[in-house]
């Protein structure tokens, strides 16, 4: 369970979002625009915030931008702009994901429990170091080094590192990593392929020829350990 403001201007989405968080156990403030946004999060800080773009006066990216001034609140970008160029803005300012109007309100509630959980891993998450040779993730400070040289990992790679070093030896589909790690019943599996490859660019010594991230053919990946 978790406190959670819905901030749009649209009284029947805000109405579906939060009849469908509260059904999921979430306790759930909802106001209409930036301003009252704001002043609830100061009065009441919530553990995640699901904000549309288009707001009447203070617009969603400006109170993004405040929200991160003032604290590091999961924020999830809720807008009908489907643009690749918006979905960049938004999270280049700091909102951690972004689903596009018209959505399923059972994805949106997927995609905050999946931010909570990587905001606070649970207490029995399994081990906060995990190792492979010279690759070691610390869950805890949410840092991976590779023979002592920090990897500059975006939140997606670093949480799908540490899901596949905590299961050696397993194959998984695409299907099964877009569930277990993005916290998606449903969506478009390039993102995992995509991401695979950009990992492999990092802790592979020869991507093209992947000897710890392997491609199991006709299923997924698997994660090999010496």
């Amino acid at each position: 369970m978790a406190d959670v403001l819905v901030v749009d201007d649209d009284h029947t989405v805000r109405e579906v979002v939060v009849s469908y968080l509260r059904a999921n156990g979430h306790r759930v403030v909802d106001v209409a625009d930036g301003e009252s946004a704001l002043a609830a999060q100061r009065a009441h800080p919530a553990d995640l915030v699901v904000l549309d773009l288009m707001l009447p006066g203070l617009d969603g990216l400006e109170v993004c931008r405040r929200l991160r001034q003032a604290g590091d609140v999961p924020i999830i970008m809720l807008t009908a702009r489907g643009a690749e160029t918006d979905r960049v803005v938004g999270l280049r300012i700091g909102a951690d994901d972004y689903v596009t109007k018209p959505f399923s309100p059972r994805e949106l509630v997927l995609r905050v429990d999946s931010v909570l959980r990587r905001a606070r891993p649970p207490a029995d998450s399994g081990p906060v170091v995990l190792t492979d040779g010279g690759l070691v993730l610390d869950g805890a400070s949410r840092v991976a080094t590779l023979d002592g040289e920090t990897l500059a990992l975006t939140l997606r790679e670093f949480d799908l590192l540490g899901f596949l070093l905590a299961h050696p030896g397993v194959a998984w589909s695409r299907e099964d990593l877009l569930r277990e790690v993005w916290g998606w019943s449903f969506g478009d599996q390039s993102t995992v392929t995509v991401h695979v490859r950009r990992l492999r660019e990092k802790v592979e010594p020869d991507p093209t020829h992947p000897r710890r991230l392997v491609t199991v053919w006709g299923v997924g990946y698997r994660w090999e350990t010496p």
